[in-house]
């Protein structure tokens, strides 16, 4: 175990981890431990001595937890987000539709499950930072005949309130270049994913610039895809902190501002009422609604039918929302 500046202790017991380190469960446990650790860590240099609070948490009926680590109210970072959780338990009937409803049909209520994951999302305070997603995560079911049927998960996109070509360009190269490693198929296919993913039917245009989205990865060598998803992991930050760096000293005033929090609004009207990971947690007893809800910003707002001016740079960036784009 690369155990060196952990965020906290890992949710699983050592010794267990000892005695199965060859189970995916566990691989996936210490894959996420090494993220959280390098993300934060990334992060906190960026704020010069602010530190993320850690608060690591256990479910007492069934032996999950997770590792939550909160930045709030930094110089850079209005607010951050980087949590690990592991839910075991039995299905219940909405999580059972939920996954039914993306073709998941051996799903029964009351079957055993397993499912951990690392999810993060960054709120920056400068409206030129963007904000930034990822989550990936693993899940296992065992059916009646006691078998195990397992998949993976996951994406990283990006959000911004004024856009940089050169900055997309940059966070999409970054996530190519990762997916390039396993199959020149997985790019293509998983942008395009995000982009229909994260799409506020409502509003009609994407939450932001995508990305890579994938969901229920089940064909192909266990071990292969988990190294996919780790190196896919692994991108996220030289894909974002070139973008923190680059723009966090960045000048701006009241107008500005008053676009990101409008922007802001419309990222949470996704992951309140879109959003498949929110709905799952909010279906799982026991994780806590601070915990599900760490998604969202501090600050947010809503203005009465708020339409850009023609011409300006926030309108540019709401036709590419309307219009997604080929990055790389």
């Amino acid at each position: 175990m690369d155990d060196t500046d952990w965020m906290s202790t890992p949710i699983t017991d050592p010794e267990e981890i000892k005695k199965n380190g060859n189970l995916m469960r566990i691989k996936m446990e210490l894959m996420t431990m090494d993220i959280q650790r390098e993300f934060c860590r990334a992060l906190e240099e960026e704020e010069d001595g602010k530190k993320f609070q850690v608060d690591k948490w256990s479910k007492k009926e069934d032996g999950g937890g997770g590792i939550t680590c909160i930045l709030q109210d930094g110089r850079v970072f209005e607010k951050a987000g980087v949590n690990i959780s592991i839910v075991t338990g039995s299905l219940t009937q909405q999580v059972v539709q939920l996954m039914k409803t993306r073709g998941k049909t051996l799903l029964r209520e009351n079957m055993p499950f397993f499912a951990i994951g690392i999810s993060s999302i960054i709120h920056p305070r400068n409206p030129h930072i963007p904000t930034v997603h990822f989550n990936y995560r693993y899940f296992e079911v065992t059916d009646e005949e006691g078998k195990k049927h397992w998949w993976f998960g996951g994406g990283t996109d990006l959000t911004p309130f004024y856009l940089d070509d050169a900055d997309v360009e940059h966070f999409h190269k970054t996530l190519k270049q990762a997916c390039e490693k396993h199959s020149t198929s997985y790019y293509p296919d998983f942008k395009k994913w995000c982009d229909s993913y994260f799409f506020i039917p409502h509003r009609g245009e994407t939450r932001g610039v995508g990305g890579i989205f994938f969901d229920d990865l089940e064909d192909g060598d266990q071990e292969d895809l988990f190294k996919f998803v780790s190196d896919c992991a692994a991108a996220v930050t030289p894909s974002y902190l070139p973008l923190v760096k680059k723009n966090k000293d960045t000048a701006y005033g009241d107008k500005e501002r008053r676009w990101q929090l409008l922007r802001r609004g419309r990222y949470v009207e996704f992951n309140l009422i879109y959003d498949r990971g929110t709905k799952f947690g909010f279906s799982t007893p026991g994780v806590g609604y601070d915990r599900l809800l760490m998604s969202l910003p501090l600050n947010a707002s809503w203005e009465y039918c708020h339409k850009p001016e023609p011409g300006s740079e926030e309108a540019r960036l709401t036709e590419v929302l309307q219009n997604p784009r080929d990055w790389v």
